[in-house]
């Protein structure tokens, strides 16, 4: 790369690759549990797919990070892309067990690989552009908004299309019958979203350019990639913002999986039958990935309004914490027989997504702030991790607490702690304190100051 690009430029450019990325996932969201089922899997075979999803990208969520700071963004985005191209066509067309869950594996795979390098491309693009110093909350925010506003999107079209193909000459069964059942209507989102991989892998090819790097060997690449995950981890238990950063993200993940898990039930309840309730749950999901756009949105105004990225973070996970004790609190009665409850908790609802949303971009800010490039990626992904290890852990307390308020209760306490971690001032040293920039992974190393974080994650 001669000349790095222009700070607006490379928001634009992270802004699609978001989109691009994050739509074809969304169109698989919807009709996924239906599709599997038709192609004749067991509700336990089905919880089985979406556990080697989860696994797998766990697994490999640090050390994809690492390789993102040793290989290159560009190299690994493209990898996420290819590991969902493929993902998405053995999800649509798979006929057998093995075959479908390969694709959820490999799903899981793609995610994990696609955890931080766009992120860190844009900030690496925008301080080699207008330095260390340069405004990043402001495209951080329009990222996540694109994320949000895609799955949404993506949702909606998911859920609609293969219901819309069996409308008039009924195309979707004539594509069955053409295909001998290869390609059913409900297969339809994860092709569609296939074609989009195709577009998001040459686009991430030809307009991410990145610095040069040296030449990566295998030996190389098996010596950097521990190194940067080992420095990575040692940055989150050493420097005290990151630290931060990191147990909010995990409280998200709590509150996000609280809401994931229980919401379902509750629309069942709601409407009376199974079927009304998935597609009220199917509404309420492209609902919150609006409040979390919406909310990425304002995360600039609310910052500069709050007074810095750390009280816009105490704010945004103040007001999702408000949200889900709402939502726990209207849970004491029947929605179906009291509507005042009803708008109850659709406010707790919204104040969840937008709050996250908005809390997202500042504390990513601040991260990328502590964090150096050579470790960019990786920390990204130590964040993520937790958010889905402690995601993972409040599910299985969650499934053994009395049903009722106690369930939502407890993802809102974690994510009110989470929120008071930030009640505090910043000291004059912590506002005069440079970003650290570090040229290798073991430079990447902590501080004692503090500051704020996260980073919001899609479903």
């Amino acid at each position: 790369m001669t000349d790095p690009l222009d700070p607006r430029t490379a928001r634009r450019r992270y802004v699609v690759v978001c989109a691009l990325f994050w739509l074809p996932l969304g169109l698989a969201i919807a009709p996924m549990v239906a599709l599997l089922t038709e192609r004749g899997l067991a509700l336990a075979a089905v919880a089985g797919c979406v556990a080697a999803h989860s696994l797998t990208a766990a697994a490999l969520e640090l050390p994809t990070g690492g390789l993102s700071d040793v290989l290159g963004r560009r190299t690994v985005l493209a990898a996420a892309g290819l590991f969902d191209l493929v993902a998405l066509v053995l999800h649509a067309l798979g006929t057998t067990a093995w075959v479908l869950v390969l694709g959820m594996a490999l799903k899981g795979a793609g995610r994990a690989l696609a955890s931080g390098p766009a992120e860190a491309w844009y900030v690496d693009t925008v301080h080699a552009s207008a330095g260390p110093d340069a405004e990043l909350r402001t495209g951080l925010a329009r990222g996540g908004a694109a994320t949000s506003g895609a799955l949404a999107a993506g949702v909606l079209i998911g859920g609609a299309l293969p219901w819309l193909l069996g409308l008039g000459p009924d195309l979707g069964g004539r594509l069955r019958e053409a295909t001998s059942g290869l390609v059913l209507p409900l297969s339809v989102p994860a092709l569609l979203g296939a074609a989009v991989e195709v577009v998001f892998l040459l686009y991430v090819l030809t307009a991410l350019p990145e610095p040069p790097r040296p030449r990566a060997t295998l030996r190389g690449v098996l010596r950097g990639v521990p190194a940067t995950v080992v420095a990575g981890v040692r940055l989150g238990g050493r420097d005290a913002l990151v630290r931060r950063i990191i147990l909010s993200a995990a409280a998200a993940g709590s509150a996000l999986v609280t809401v994931e898990l229980l919401t379902p039930g509750r629309a069942v309840g709601l409407t009376g039958a199974p079927e009304s309730g998935a597609v009220l749950f199917a509404g309420l999901a492209c609902a919150g990935f609006l409040c979390s756009m919406a909310g990425s949105h304002l995360a600039p105004p609310l910052a500069r309004r709050a007074g810095g990225s750390e009280r816009a973070v105490l704010v945004g996970l103040g007001a999702a914490a408000a949200g889900l004790l709402l939502l726990g609190g209207t849970a004491v009665t029947s929605l179906s027989s009291a509507p005042v409850p009803v708008a109850l908790a659709v406010v707790g609802y919204a104040l969840v997504y937008a709050g996250l949303g908005a809390a997202g971009p500042s504390e990513n800010d601040l991260l990328h702030r502590r964090v150096g490039s050579a470790g960019r990626a990786t920390a990204l992904s130590v964040q993520s991790l937790a958010l889905q290890l402690v995601g993972a852990a409040t599910g299985l307390v969650a499934g053994h607490l009395p049903a009722g308020p106690p369930r939502w209760l407890l993802g809102g306490a974690v994510l009110l702690a989470g929120a008071l971690l930030w009640v505090r001032r910043r000291t004059v040293a912590e506002e005069a304190e440079p970003p650290r920039q570090a040229s290798s992974p073991s430079s990447t190393g902590p501080s004692t100051a503090s500051s704020p974080q996260m980073k919001g994650t899609p479903r």
